[in-house]
């Protein structure tokens, strides 16, 4: 066997470019597939705290204990979530690569731009597939751009029952009692896990709310954007 069929055949410009754009292609869709089961995970936690919330606010026989098993429920789903964001921006990562360095020089028409250690970073990202968040992170973020919304509405709904079902809660003093009442837990184990549960959406969402340095997320006004007027 010769020297140069060990090497390999050189890849040319034209198989260069049209594999790197099939492979762009593939990256793209898997990052779409990832954000569509997204969107499917935030769609069962509206559905699911919707449905608590109308079956709670519906009598005044529910105990409010339910809108805690509404937060579990919801924190259920975010941690899924979370693990589903974390393939989504593992594959968003190698998509904005790809943007950065291939596309970007083929549309400026400039060849000086294709620079740096990107292509050794992708090429080992493929071997040694690796996320780029941790799942806090990915929890964190979740929680910023969708769920705190959803913790909040439970929140207010729990609050919104115990003024129309409770006669006491128009006092802070009442309200606190109204609170902790008419649920089958201990008072301590209730309070724990309420002011346990509050203070971890807390932690998170500030963990959320940190500079990540990762570029391609709508998170900016465009500088100009009477240019994009077309």
């Amino acid at each position: 066997m010769s020297s140069e069929a060990e090497a390999g055949t050189p890849i040319t410009g034209r198989d260069y470019y049209t594999t790197m754009s099939h492979f762009y292609r593939g990256e793209l869709g898997r990052a779409l597939v990832w954000r569509q089961r997204l969107d499917a995970t935030t769609n069962w936690a509206i559905l699911a705290a919707t449905g608590v919330i109308t079956f709670a606010l519906g009598s005044e026989n529910v105990s409010h204990i339910v809108f805690m098993l509404a937060n579990m429920l919801v924190f259920l789903l975010l941690i899924i979530e979370g693990r589903r964001y974390r393939y989504y921006d593992a594959y968003r990562a190698r998509v904005r690569i790809l943007e950065a360095h291939f596309l970007v020089p083929v549309v400026t028409d400039q060849d000086a731009i294709l620079q740096g250690d990107w292509r050794n970073v992708l090429a080992e990202d493929l071997l040694i597939p690796s996320f780029k968040m941790g799942k806090r992170e990915a929890i964190g973020r979740r929680i910023n751009q969708n769920y705190c919304w959803i913790f909040l509405v439970i929140l207010a709904a729990h609050i919104i029952k115990l003024f129309i079902h409770s006669t006491h809660a128009s006092t802070f003093s009442g309200f606190i009692r109204a609170l902790s009442s008419d649920q089958p837990l201990p008072q301590p184990l209730y309070w724990a896990v309420l002011v346990g549960f509050y203070a971890l959406l807390v932690y998170l969402y500030l963990i959320g709310r940190r500079p990540k340095g990762f570029a391609g997320e709508f998170s900016r006004r465009a500088p100009n954007p009477h240019s994009w007027t077309l």
